[in-house]
């Protein structure tokens, strides 16, 4: 992934000139650690994907899990979710090459790709788009919720059609037996593990229980989520329990320094779910959370 994204930034930066784009650097591999972005930490509900590039080059964002609502709306999807199934049945890929074009110019690297269409109540040919879309716009990971066994079967099956990896990702399901199911199903099938919602979950899930996960998992991992929950907290639509970081229950420095002692090869990526102190902004809250990165790994 690192010498993509090398070629990546090179070939970008005669780009970025012609445009006349200020794109300035933070922290992205620090001290061995790679340091990613969810894109939802910029718009959770924001539908217009040149927003978003904007919002990766002002925080110096090169590595991200796109969100499918960051680039479908922009690509033609309609508004209507009757008939999101036909659109993305019918799509061409050479429109989600365009869109892999388009983060590459400005040094973006697309790591996974997370549409909203392989739940239970999805199609088969919405599970298939999922599999082409991220193999365009070469993500290495398409993500996805866990749900039922029978779903995963039949996500499992469209993955190795295609040759995709997935990353199954938790929430108030996640506890140290969540992923059995998964990662025996299929050799394609790998954990997206949010940090802030193991914690968060139940009380079983501790400090030391979430360390000694990882490490019994790492080479299971595909990425990480990372956010700082407050231990036993149902989640909440509104996000109250995330907690500026630092301030909640969730290991953040103590699991960064887990991968950098251990030279672990999986990304960890900035989710940003916390309220936005008055007079900030999410740009400005990723930049935060990038720096809380580099002086827990260099501490």
């Amino acid at each position: 992934m690192n010498s993509r994204r090398s070629f990546i930034k090179k070939s970008s930066l005669i780009t970025l000139g012609a445009l006349n784009l200020n794109f300035s650097p933070l922290y992205k591999d620090i001290n061995g650690v790679d340091i990613s972005v969810v894109t939802y930490s910029f718009n959770p509900g924001i539908e217009e994907m040149n927003v978003i590039i904007q919002n990766c080059l002002d925080s110096g964002t090169d590595n991200v899990e796109l969100m499918g609502d960051h680039i479908e709306r922009s690509m033609g999807m309609p508004r209507t979710r009757k008939s999101h199934s036909n659109w993305r049945s019918s799509i061409s890929m050479k429109e989600f090459k365009k869109v892999k074009k388009q983060f590459e110019n400005t040094g973006i690297n697309i790591f996974a790709y997370k549409p909203y269409c392989m739940s239970p109540n999805n199609t088969d040919d919405e599970i298939e788009y999922a599999m082409k879309a991220t193999k365009a716009l070469g993500a290495e990971f398409v993500t996805a919720e866990l749900t039922t066994e029978e779903n995963t079967s039949r996500i499992s099956r469209f993955a190795e059609k295609h040759n995709v990896k997935v990353g199954y990702h938790a929430h108030l399901q996640a506890s140290d037996t969540a992923w059995v199911f998964p990662l025996k199903n299929s050799k394609n099938n790998y954990i997206n593990l949010d940090i802030g919602h193991y914690i968060a979950a139940r009380k079983e899930n501790t400090k030391e229980n979430l360390l000694n996960f990882i490490m019994d998992n790492h080479s299971r991992i595909c990425s990480m989520h990372l956010k700082d929950r407050q231990a036993i907290k149902p989640l909440n639509v509104g996000a109250t329990d995330n907690q500026v970081w630092g301030k909640g229950d969730t290991p953040i420095t103590e699991v960064l320094q887990l991968m950098r002692d251990k030279s672990y090869n999986f990304t960890a990526s900035i989710e940003l779910e916390y309220r936005i102190p008055e007079g900030s902004n999410r740009v400005k809250e990723v930049k935060k959370c990038f720096e809380y990165c580099y002086k827990a790994l260099n501490s």
